[in-house]
């Protein structure tokens, strides 16, 4: 790939969420702020919402990564579960023993008997659900059950839900209404702004080992803001697609042009919400022949 040519120890713009890479721009900073206040509050229910891509999962993984060893926590990425089965799911978070065969009503006695346990020893616990806008209702509902677990001090279960804006929607519905009531602590994560992003493509260049000059031109990063809208999943697209082609090039900075191939060749700018990293080989031989020509020009 890439990384040679521009001096890397390793790619800059992946999607995976990779807790290294996590950028502290004001919305995440303080969504994470948010966080950590209310977990360290024992509150039983916390939600934070953005739009597909705007880093909710990164900020979750960054989330369970700071919390000190007084807190246990439990992950489930995809909370589309009947109820039994997210129980099950809980269980095994939390290393909870049952019979395969048990009820809902004995995986929920074996879990609090865990939590109790855990109380016991001074350990706050805390369940972070991902993609919580595809939890059927009765599994909210299931939730909500799960926070009436308390000590006569505070609750023994605490739990975080990120998901798109559809989950709000889903809570304003009359059947979870006591679950909705409940959310003491929620925070709306939002994209990046003009100057964010330039800092924000700068600080994962750095991270990966970048030390030279300006790889990014300020008219390529403008370009960046345009045809992201400042999502970092999709800046994270358009820039890697970017260095591809400045690489393919032979160049040492990422113009304008680069970027504007780039958001051609990628199918989520503008019109579209789906963001799949789909370049063909074809696709990007075509970009490069686009580029040469945009560049001779």
């Amino acid at each position: 790939m890439y990384t040679a040519h521009f001096g890397l120890r390793e790619l800059p713009f992946g999607i995976t969420p990779d807790t290294s890479f996590f950028f502290g721009a004001p919305h995440s900073q303080e969504a994470l702020n948010t966080l950590l206040v209310a977990a360290r509050g024992g509150e039983g229910f916390i939600k934070i919402t953005g739009e597909v891509g705007t880093g909710k999962t990164l900020l979750c993984r960054k989330f369970m990564a700071t919390l000190g060893p007084e807190f246990v926590t439990a992950y489930i990425p995809n909370p589309y579960l009947e109820p039994r089965t997210l129980m099950l799911a809980l269980a095994d978070e939390l290393e909870v023993g049952y019979d395969k065969d048990a009820d809902q009503h004995q995986v929920l006695k074996a879990i609090t008997h865990r939590l109790l346990q855990l109380a016991g020893e001074d350990k706050r616990v805390l369940l972070c659900l991902d993609e919580a806008q595809a939890m059927p209702v009765e599994t909210l509902e299931a939730l909500r059950l799960l926070t009436n677990l308390e000590t006569e001090k505070r609750k023994l279960l605490q739990i975080v839900l990120f998901g798109q804006p559809e989950l709000n929607r889903k809570l304003e519905l009359q059947s979870i209404r006591q679950l909705a009531q409940r959310i003491t602590f929620h925070y709306h994560l939002g994209p990046l702004s003009r100057d964010d992003l330039d800092y924000y493509v700068a600080h994962r260049l750095r991270v990966a080992g970048y030390d030279g000059a300006r790889l990014f031109s300020r008219a390529a990063v403008a370009r960046l803001y345009a045809a992201s809208g400042g999502v970092p999943r999709l800046v994270n697209i358009l820039a890697h697609k970017a260095m591809m082609l400045c690489y393919g090039q032979g160049r040492q900075q990422v113009v304008r042009a680069h970027v504007n191939l780039a958001a051609r060749d990628t199918l989520a700018t503008s019109r579209r919400r789906v963001w799949p990293w789909a370049a063909s080989a074809a696709a990007l031989a075509a970009a490069g022949a686009g580029l040469a020509w945009a560049l001779s020009h």
